[in-house]
């Protein structure tokens, strides 16, 4: 007999090898709800590009799926480095943070020196073979590590953020905001602002900071619209918003033929492939900023609605694993993870619906490109890896 009175050999049923910290297989670490929710977007996602991208390609003789293979090429390279980072150690992360921030800030530095101008705005290198990278994207990941390692270093208890870290947070995302703004990528840097704010209300800092954020926002925009710092197609976007009913062939085209397409899906859809409006080719840029008009018209307000329905699941599940992380680190992850997420989806489906003005964010995992995708499945990753550590 054991000295727990048990016989030799025997385990007690409620400490053996079923023990959440003795589970050794990374299947049972894994939260799914948060895989899942972004595995569906992703491959949901593809049908969308595939159906804006078909009617173009068959009209210049191309092959009709090749946005449709790209997307899911994009897919599987996302699979993999989110697999990367969710089995890096949990500790480790903190310590290749550095190192994340300083090479996506010598990757901002590289797109001004090299970088390809498209609708606008210097934010991409072209790579060859019809590929280009956006470092703005992988920014968006830096920034959350490193606002969390920052504030989580320089924690030595749980409670409120000292005033004096502010200031820190705010100049280690001035660096990467400054740089993005030279491009000038106006919907990023509003993507940075936004998720800057969420980490520091999420760890605590003092009212009288965030009231002062808000203000220098507000005296920022007015000031770079008086002093001509955002670039004449930008002011047009922001007329366009305010003024829909206007100039609908011109600044307002984009926003009106959204409107159209969506309004054409009714309750059900056209169906897939079927959509007037896409197969026409009215609205602009609809495999990227203009995807969800897709899922509108074709999947109509009941596939619009899973989609939205599938983004707010897996905001949940990511403010829910905030709340349950092991420690600060953790939960600004995660708190940060879903600021970038809600601000961006919001933005991209609010400009689609006319209630917010055209930015060029595209919408997580269901838009066509390669660098967003990569992100956004790296975020998925470090939701994943404090996941495997959160409290049982």
């Amino acid at each position: 007999m054991s000295r727990a009175g048990l016989p030799l050999g025997r385990v007690p049923l409620d400490r053996g090898l079923v023990g959440p910290r003795e589970r050794t297989s990374a299947w049972w670490q894994i939260d799914w709800v948060i895989a899942g929710s972004a595995l569906l977007l992703s491959l949901l996602g593809s049908l969308l590009v595939w159906s804006a991208t078909k009617p173009r390609l068959v009209d210049a003789g191309d092959d009709p799926n090749t946005f449709f293979k790209r997307h899911l090429l994009n897919l599987a390279i996302g699979l993999v480095l989110c697999a990367v980072v969710t089995v890096v150690d949990y500790r480790a992360l903190r310590a290749y943070a550095p190192f994340v921030y300083i090479a996506s800030c010598l990757g901002l530095v590289a797109v001004l020196l090299v970088g390809t101008t498209i609708n606008g705005a210097h934010s991409w290198i072209v790579i060859g073979g019809g590929f280009q990278v956006q470092p703005s994207e992988f920014a968006k990941v830096a920034l959350v590590a490193g606002m969390a390692v920052l504030l989580a270093e320089r924690r030595t208890q749980e409670g409120a953020t000292r005033s004096r870290d502010v200031p820190l947070v705010l100049a280690l995302a001035a660096v990467p905001l400054g740089l993005v703004m030279l491009q000038p990528d106006l919907g990023t840097a509003m993507v940075f602002v936004f998720t800057v704010f969420g980490v520091l209300l999420l760890a605590g800092a003092p009212a009288r900071w965030l009231v002062g954020l808000v203000f220098a926002g507000v005296l920022v925009v007015f000031g770079a619209v008086q002093l001509g710092v955002l670039k004449e197609y930008q002011i047009e976007r922001f007329k366009a918003f305010t003024q829909q009913d206007q100039d609908t062939l011109g600044a307002a085209y984009n926003i009106t033929q959204a409107r159209i397409a969506i309004g054409n899906g009714g309750l059900t859809g056209t169906g897939l492939f079927k959509g007037t409006q896409t197969t026409g080719k009215f609205v602009p840029e609809q495999q990227t900023d203009f995807v969800f008009t897709v899922a509108g018209e074709e999947l109509g307000l009941v596939g619009a609605g899973g989609i939205i329905l599938l983004f707010g699941l897996l905001l949940w599940r990511t403010l829910r694993l905030a709340g349950r992380s092991p420690d600060l680190f953790g939960r600004l992850i995660a708190g940060g993870v879903a600021c970038w997420f809600a601000f961006q989806t919001f933005v991209n489906i609010g400009m689609t619906l006319g209630i917010m003005p055209i930015t060029g964010l595209p919408l997580p995992f269901v838009s066509y490109g390669g660098s967003a995708m990569f992100a956004n499945w790296m975020a998925i990753g470090l939701l994943l890896n404090v996941g495997r550590w959160r409290v049982q």
